[in-house]
């Protein structure tokens, strides 16, 4: 009888999350989550993240033994023939050509697949959550950044060089003023991502404008404005928020329309920190401005533009199932 138990790890900025995962039906057996520290550097982030994996196995009553292998989602750029981490700008320096997979490997003894995080996510939502069922599928994460995942023919299509999905750095406005992290200007990631809301908001209250959203940074004794803040502020009718949302949405309805004149998929799955607070009702607008552009606009409105199903789950369901299907020749 087949394992198809496999471990899936999601290696974030701020916290590590490892899963024991049933591929077969997507199932939870055991967890853990810890802070990742990426100050300890590399080296110390991957100490952790095998004693997370070690927790999770402990949670879900296993062994080592028991465990067919590992799948990781790394937030860059991954060679995933080597397993060595090109780079992790969320991580710091000392990630650029770290060999994550050779260092796991030693201490677990498994085979090990990487890639990059918002492909494991994809491939999560496609396997257990929202895109189930079709073999053509576009997943859109919105957080600190923008990310994409694509799935073809019921596989993660990964491109000539491993880099496609990378709708964060499609150009939706070359003359912009608004540098992204890549160095190029008007990138989708600074137009709609949580960053940009952020930044559209500071921006406005610098200029004088009455806003709830210093109040609450207050309260809460935080600096950043997350996504929860966001939404609070939304709730409460604050016109800077909205109007900082409205832009955002606006972007993404346009982000999401180039990519449907490109790949022409049968589902559209947005997730990350934004979505998974102000939920369905964010699509609204999302949906009207994608379907505005579409070039085909015969039965636009049937292409379905939905919230992501798996939440914080997506990403090591995900990276198990990568890891079974490449270990597997899948």
């Amino acid at each position: 009888m087949a394992n198809n138990t496999y471990i899936g790890v999601d290696l974030g900025g701020t916290s590590l999350l490892a899963a024991v995962v049933d591929t077969f039906n997507g199932r939870i057996m055991g967890e853990s989550k810890r802070k990742t520290r990426p100050e300890l550097g590399a080296a110390g982030v991957a100490d952790r993240l095998v004693q997370t994996i070690d927790k999770a196995i402990d949670d879900a009553h296993l062994k080592r033994r028991d465990i067919a292998g590992i799948g990781i989602g790394v937030p860059g750029p991954i060679d995933v023939e080597t397993g060595v981490v090109v780079r992790c700008e969320n991580l710091g320096p000392t990630w650029d050509q770290f060999a994550l997979g050779d260092t796991v490997k030693a201490a677990f003894k498994l085979p090990i697949v990487l890639d990059n995080d918002v492909n494991v996510g994809a491939v999560g939502e496609h396997s257990f959550g929202a895109g189930k069922g079709f073999s053509e599928m576009l997943a859109i994460f919105v957080g600190t950044g923008v990310g994409g995942g694509i799935i073809s023919a019921d596989k993660l299509y990964a491109g000539a060089r491993n880099s496609a999905g990378e709708v964060g750095h499609m150009v939706l406005a070359a003359d912009s003023a608004l540098l992204c992290n890549c160095g190029q200007a008007g990138c989708a990631e600074t137009l709609c991502s949580r960053t940009a809301i952020e930044r559209d908001i500071r921006a406005a209250i610098a200029s004088g404008a009455a806003s709830v959203v210093p109040g609450i940074l207050q309260e809460t004794e935080r600096d950043d404005i997350s996504a929860g803040i966001i939404g609070d502020a939304y709730d409460a009718g604050d016109a800077v928020t909205m109007a900082a949302v409205a832009k955002a949405q606006r972007y993404l309805g346009l982000l999401i329309a180039s990519c449907v004149n490109l790949l022409d998929p049968q589902i559209i799955v947005v997730g990350g920190g934004v979505l998974a607070r102000m939920g369905e009702s964010y699509l609204v607008p999302v949906r009207r401005t994608a379907q505005e552009h579409y070039i085909n606009k015969m039965n636009a409105d049937r292409l379905p533009i939905v919230c992501a199903a798996l939440g914080d789950y997506a990403g090591v369901i995900g990276a198990a199932v990568l890891a079974r299907e490449r270990l597997n020749g899948g």
